[in-house]
């Protein structure tokens, strides 16, 4: 390969590499500092599998193997349905050159893929409008946008996957560009760039129909392009010339078609050569990852507007909500002017669609199929590098509208500007940049406790990095080590590995935390129910030091002064009921908010029978958190053991709101019902349960004795009951079994 020499002595193009090669610096730096997310435990023990896969000539089965043993029974283990194809890259620069550091080895790879991705933006934006200011504004953009530039130091997935989808964007842009007579490497670089993504995650096949979309896009102009020249030709050549068009339209028809076919069988094989699973069955296996993604199950409560929701009923507007109160301001602007001022003028109609389409259309998608997001909107960070592409060219357009010298110099620095919040959100709070909330919500001060913070466990590090700086022995250690008690074990025993000698990491609840032994404990705020986080409670009095983004709390270390909780527990569960008092007493005049005490109190009382005195300590519970689901649940108990039966009616649909998924109060509620003689009502409520996957034995008992008391005999009451599990199974999604029950229901 021929170097050209000249295009360094340009002194643009040195500044242009020199831009470029500053944001990689920075961003490999920056990564260095970064923590552990919460998959990449999981994340880097499976690319070691795959790793022993290709290692073994596939006598390792480890890596397609979708189930593994935990407690000596099967679960479900979904890795083999990512290709995380820049995960395994990780894991093999790490096994080559022997680092013992993964993580770091995966963080900074991971930068790599970010500053690929803003190399990519900004040759988009280059390519569609011509200017490197355009290429530069995007370019910073997205460098700027806290949320990306965070999770471009550890979430390798989401990150990598961003990239490759906008790298696919990008040539199948230049492809139409150059099509008819395309370059031979584009076509090679379009091949590659959708294998790459599909070996990341199976939906990256989601560019062979962008593809298709944008091509049959391009002929209709081509069409339209053609009918136009007809009417300009003079009568004498029209005929002609209108054979030549049509000609050459089918012409163009039929080569897409051959390069599209040809592009997608070759990245297909390329993918699959990249990813285990789809070695094993190159058919069946992508369409069941496929179908394993597009109904991934798995609710996950999360603060979302100032509540505790679960993820597969969050509202519609989660997704959009989410990308507009967590991009900086100067992206949504750039965004929302591009096309008053440029990006629908009729030569820029075709770039503006596919730009816009591909930020736009995903996200729909997801609103239109009711997916299960999670976690802010990392899984739709690919949407958000077209929208920064656009962002770039209004900026861009803004300053080719106007004339006026002064004026111009005003809307060159106007993106800076706008990005000066962003700015000084990076450089105060790194390595938490993805803790980021625009003006619109005030902030992440505006945000705390109404949308998830650091729910990616990126201050595990250095929660871990202070304890192993700072902990000392109180005398009240049941080992010859600091216990250290997490939510998040994988992360916290990881910064941990090297002083294993000094520490033991255990796993503990939030709320359970004081049933447990542990002398410190490192606690990220997520799980944590919004009302006790804006509570005088919070954090608690035993913090010894707090982890924070904009002055608010994301981590906070607690420090053991007294074991009396967990003594008193073990008395409880032992049913020492005197000397479990004595403790847990002791532990609420030391600390009144203790909430495992209080519940543990008001435990002992209900099982000795004194409900009265358990009511004392359900209050306190409500004081501190009058949301709290355990504290309400036992405030029924309290009213159904003192049949207060209207009372405890209202705090079932109270605990619904609370979560919609106690089954405790479907059940409780289902039972009075049933006393009253309100059949329909008491079913109604099974039938709920059973439409949010709450189902068992003791469930379908009761269904059938509710059956039976209707009037049906047993044949008519189990043909009743299996419909309307088929019913169910049909709206959740899971066609196995609605198949399964639906022709058992026939068969009756």
């Amino acid at each position: 390969m021929k170097i050209n020499f000249d295009y360094f002595k340009d002194k643009k193009n040195i500044a242009w590499i020199a831009f470029f090669a500053l944001l990689l610096i920075a961003m490999i730096v920056m990564s260095v500092g970064a923590g552990m997310n919460g998959d990449e435990e999981m994340q880097a023990t499976h690319a070691g599998n795959v790793l022993d896969y290709y290692q073994s000539f596939g006598k390792d089965t480890a890596a397609v193997s979708t189930t593994y043993i935990k407690n000596d029974k099967p679960e479900f283990w979904n890795l083999p349905y990512y290709g995380q194809v820049v995960d395994n890259l990780a894991s093999f620069i790490a096994r080559l050159f022997n680092i013992e550091d993964i993580m770091m080895t995966r963080h900074i790879v991971c930068s790599i893929f970010g500053w690929l991705a803003i190399v990519f933006v900004a040759l988009m934006s280059l390519r569609i409008s011509g200017s490197q200011r355009a290429a530069i504004f995007s370019a910073l953009l997205l460098f700027l946008s806290p949320r990306f530039i965070g999770h471009s130091f550890n979430n390798i997935k989401d990150v990598s996957f961003a990239t490759a989808m906008i790298i696919g964007t990008y040539y199948i842009y230049l492809f139409l560009k150059e099509f008819p007579n395309v370059k031979r490497s584009t076509v090679i670089k379009l091949i590659l760039s959708f294998a790459f993504a599909m070996a990341i995650r199976v939906p990256g096949i989601l560019l062979i129909p962008y593809f298709a979309l944008f091509s049959l896009i391009y002929l209709i102009r081509q069409y339209y392009v053609n009918e136009k020249a007809k009417k300009t030709t003079d009568s004498k050549r029209k005929s002609k010339i209108t054979i030549h068009r049509e000609q050459t339209v089918r012409y163009l028809f039929i080569k897409l078609l051959k390069y599209g076919i040809g592009v997608a069988l070759a990245a297909y094989v390329l993918m699959v050569l990249m990813w285990p699973y789809a070695i094993e069955a190159p058919i069946a296996h992508v369409k069941e990852a496929f179908t394993g993604m597009s109904q991934f199950t798995t609710g996950i409560r999360q603060i979302f507007e100032g509540s505790m929701q679960w993820s597969d009923t969050l509202p519609w507007y989660y997704t959009p909500k989410f990308i507009l109160i967590s991009s900086p301001i100067a992206v949504i602007i750039g965004m929302l002017i591009y096309p008053f001022i440029g990006g629908w003028k009729k030569e820029k109609r075709f770039s503006t669609f596919i730009v816009y389409f591909t930020f736009i259309f995903p996200v729909f998608w997801i609103i239109y199929s009711q997916a299960n997001v999670y976690g802010g909107w990392r899984h739709s960070l690919f949407t958000y590098l077209p929208m920064v592409v656009a962002a770039g060219l209004g900026f861009d357009a803004l300053v080719e509208i106007v004339k006026n010298r002064y004026a111009k110099i005003v809307l060159n620095i106007l993106p800076f500007i706008l990005l000066l919040p962003p700015f000084f959100h990076i450089v105060k709070n790194h390595p938490y940049e993805y803790v980021y909330f625009n003006e619109m919500v005030g902030g992440v001060k505006g945000a705390y406790g109404n949308y998830e913070l650091d729910y990616y466990y990126h201050s595990t590090r250095e929660a871990s990095e202070w304890v192993i700086e700072n902990a000392e022995k109180s005398g009240l250690e049941t080992s010859d080590k600091i216990i250290v008690a997490t939510w998040h074990p994988a992360s916290v025993g990881y910064y941990f590995r090297h002083d294993t000698n000094r520490f033991s990491v255990g796993f503990a609840r939030w709320y359970e935390r004081g049933n447990t032994d542990w002398d410190y404990a490192i606690f990220v705020i997520t799980g944590i129910a919004p009302e006790l986080q804006k509570s005088p409670y919070f954090p608690p009095k035993n913090t010894v030091h707090t982890i924070t983004v904009d002055g608010k709390p994301i981590c906070l270390i607690l420090k053991r002064s007294d074991k009396s909780d967990m003594i008193g527990f073990q008395y409880k569960e032992k049913q020492q009921y005197d000397s479990a008092l004595v403790y847990l007493e002791k532990a609420i005049s030391i600390e009144p908010a203790n909430e495992a005490s209080l519940i543990n109190i008001a435990e002992i009382y209900f099982n000795i029978q004194q409900p009265e005195r358990a009511k004392i300590y359900i209050d306190k519970l409500l004081a501190i958190e009058p949301h709290s689901e355990i504290a309400n649940l036992y405030l029924m108990q309290y009213h159904l053991m003192l049949n207060n039966i209207d009372q405890a009616v209202q705090i079932c649909h109270l605990l619904k709101t609370i979560n919609y998924k106690n089954a405790q109060a479907y059940l409780v509620l289902s039972d009075i019902y049933m006393s009253r003689g309100n059949l329909i009502g008491a079913e109604q409520e099974l039938l709920n349960l059973i439409d949010i996957g709450r189902i068992d034995d003791h469930i379908v008992q009761k269904l059938m004795k509710i059956f039976q008391s209707q009037g049906l005999n047993e044949r008519a009451a189990t043909k009743k009951l299996y419909k309307i599990l088929a019913d169910s199974f049909k709206k959740q999604g899971m066609e196995d079994l609605y198949y399964e029950y639906q022709q058992a229901y026939e068969r009756l």
